[in-house]
């Protein structure tokens, strides 16, 4: 004040108000980009996880349907090239199955947190936004391990978190990752965020089966949870990118399983020898490194698309149990 006031200083004038203050130049919104189309009118996917489980099964699913389609060759968090590669391809699609779930299970994120970042964070933004700026469609599948049980939604209840519920889970470092980046990706108009939980397809053999998971520990919870039939749901995300959805999808089957009654299943129609053992939520705290997820979703807006999607139980017998002896699958070995 003293520095205002020997600078000759006045009193400041009262603004004078004559309507709303004029808007910035940058407030209007920004209009989305329009979608692209090829000059054929023919879809063409890329495909972001060459290694991992879904991305393969997205790549088999296009193969059977005769539909072009490639894995992309460049790592989410390199922008220069995922835009390169973009505008090299020219896709209609882009599905995004690339993201770092730790192995063997979540906790390894808890001890790796950079690397978490740089590809759960930077490198889904980076391809949301660079499919944003080229009018791609892109289909992101996330997770829906971003919320637990609550007052509103306690266990047993059958009232599922919907699409629009804040996500009430950050227990473990990949689920607080999984939440920040879906709260941005719902900015992006040409993105759908599908929200994937406990996936299982028929090749029960497989280490990231949910069913292969629990059938070889020592000891599981019984929590009822909402679950991914990856075998039945799968084939809706590629008909949901070709419809170019976007927003967030629960996707997941209707209903909840709970560990104990997918194992009753697999006993009665793979391994009728198979025993298991329980244990609590507390005793199961003891020896992991970050709690765990459960929940229900609600699957009415996924329902609304496809009226034929199974229940979850009835999806376990259809899509996996019966599949799998019908192809001569064996019981699945224990773990050495």
């Amino acid at each position: 004040y003293k520095p205002y006031v020997a600078a000759g200083g006045k009193p400041i004038a009262p603004r004078v108000s004559s309507g709303p203050p004029p808007e910035p130049a940058n407030s209007k919104p920004e209009k989305p980009v329009p979608a692209y189309v090829p000059a054929d009118g023919k879809p063409k996917f890329l495909i972001f996880g060459k290694t991992g489980w879904i991305g393969n099964l997205l790549a088999d699913l296009l193969k059977e349907k005769g539909v072009s389609y490639q894995f992309a060759q460049s790592r989410l968090q390199n922008r220069e090239d995922v835009e390169a590669e973009l505008d090299a391809v020219k896709p209609t699609h882009v599905l995004n199955a690339a993201g770092i779930t730790g192995r063997p299970n979540v906790d390894w994120c808890e001890f790796h947190k950079l690397e978490v970042i740089r590809t759960n964070v930077v490198g889904t933004l980076t391809l949301c936004d660079a499919c944003e700026a080229r009018g791609i469609h892109m289909t992101n599948y996330a997770t829906g391990c971003i919320f637990e049980y609550d007052e509103k939604h306690p266990q047993g209840s059958g009232k599922g978190f919907t699409e629009t519920d804040e996500p009430n889970f950050t227990g473990s470092y990949y689920s607080f990752t999984k939440k920040l980046v879906e709260s941005l990706v719902t900015q992006y108009s040409h993105v759908l965020t599908l929200r994937v939980r406990m996936p299982i397809t028929k090749d029960l053999t497989s280490g990231r089966n949910f069913v292969n998971k629990i059938a070889n520990y020592e000891k599981v919870v019984d929590i009822p949870n909402s679950m991914t039939i990856l075998d039945e749901l799968l084939p809706y995300s590629i008909e949901m990118a070709n419809r170019r959805l976007t927003g967030i999808y629960n996707f997941t089957n209707p209903g909840v399983i709970s560990h104990n009654e997918v194992l009753q299943l697999y006993k009665e129609h793979v391994d009728p020898s198979y025993t298991w053992k329980n244990f609590t939520l507390e005793e199961q705290a003891k020896i992991l490194a970050a709690p765990r997820s459960n929940n229900e979703l609600d699957c009415t807006k996924l329902k609304e698309q496809f009226p034929e999607m199974m229940d979850i139980k009835q999806a376990f017998v259809e899509h996996v149990y019966k599949p799998y002896v019908a192809a001569g699958g064996k019981p699945i070995a224990p773990r050495p």
